[in-house]
């Protein structure tokens, strides 16, 4: 906990639920290069301006560059005082504050210790793709571009390989698993077809406990090459066993992911009123 807020009492931890297109933005987390612009660091200047004090800010999950969220949650440690700041406050003063591209859904507080990243059950994220001659207009920013359809049912079944507890080492990027453990529950993956403005997109939607560096995209661009009949469906399940990152497909662009949501146990956030 940084001193000001320390020194202020503090009793409860304030929890923001975070929406941003991350296309300006080299990832979520701060970086120690000067002049990169993160979602982080745009953040984290925002509160320090309103609440004016240092704040030190904990994510449910660090998401790349490039990589867009609806529900990404971000804790602090709170001052009593602050515990006071109505919702609409808060909300208008980060609109101000804050750039088009990142907004505060909603905020909500905390028991003291709170822990956006630790105390998290679960995580969902979606990747969009649009498999079609015709290139995508008003998704072209959400959406990975195949020229070509897919067989989204192949492509499901190849995905149920996925579901369960696994060591995951063969999707994600090979430095950043480098002696450390590689093993995460994945709960829930399917596909869905829809509309969004007006344009087809497939929608691929996976929920685990966590996910590795790079994991989502790998795994959507490895389902990819099943769908194009590049692979057979029995090769995801081999790329799994194989605990090897040349095993796998290749990483899919960061434009068509978004971090959709995140579960906590019930009742451990409280809305602002």
């Amino acid at each position: 906990m940084d001193e000001t807020a320390a020194s202020a009492g503090s009793a409860a931890t304030i929890v923001l639920r975070l929406a941003y297109s991350g296309g300006a933005y080299s990832g979520f987390a701060e970086q120690p290069q000067e002049g990169v612009r993160t979602v982080a660091g745009e953040l984290r200047h925002a509160l320090e301006v309103f609440l004016r004090r240092p704040v030190e800010l904990t994510c449910a999950g660090r998401t790349d560059a490039g990589v867009h969220a609806l529900s990404q949650y971000v804790s602090f440690p709170a001052a009593d005082d602050e515990l006071e700041i109505p919702a609409r406050r808060w909300l208008r003063a980060m609109d101000a504050l804050l750039p088009r591209d990142i907004a505060v859904q909603e905020v909500f507080h905390a028991a003291e210790g709170f822990s956006a990243r630790f105390d998290a059950c679960a995580r969902t994220y979606i990747y969009r793709i649009a498999d079609r001659p015709n290139r995508p207009v008003l998704t072209r920013d959400h959406v990975w571009w195949q020229r070509m359809p897919l067989d989204d049912a192949a492509m499901a079944r190849a995905a149920q390989a996925l579901v369960g507890e696994h060591d995951f080492k063969s999707f994600c990027k090979a430095s950043s698993a480098e002696g450390k453990p590689t093993c995460r529950n994945v709960m829930a993956v399917g596909f869905e077809r829809g509309r969004e403005l007006g344009e087809e997109v497939l929608a691929f939607t996976i929920t685990g406990n966590a996910f590795l560096h790079s994991m989502v995209r790998t795994i959507v661009g490895t389902l990819v090459e099943v769908g194009a009949h590049r692979r057979d469906e029995a090769w995801v399940a081999d790329a799994l066993a194989a605990c090897d990152r040349a095993a796998a497909g290749p990483t899919a662009p960061a434009c068509g992911l978004v971090f959709a949501d995140v579960a906590y146990p019930e009742g451990a956030l409280t809305p602002l009123a």
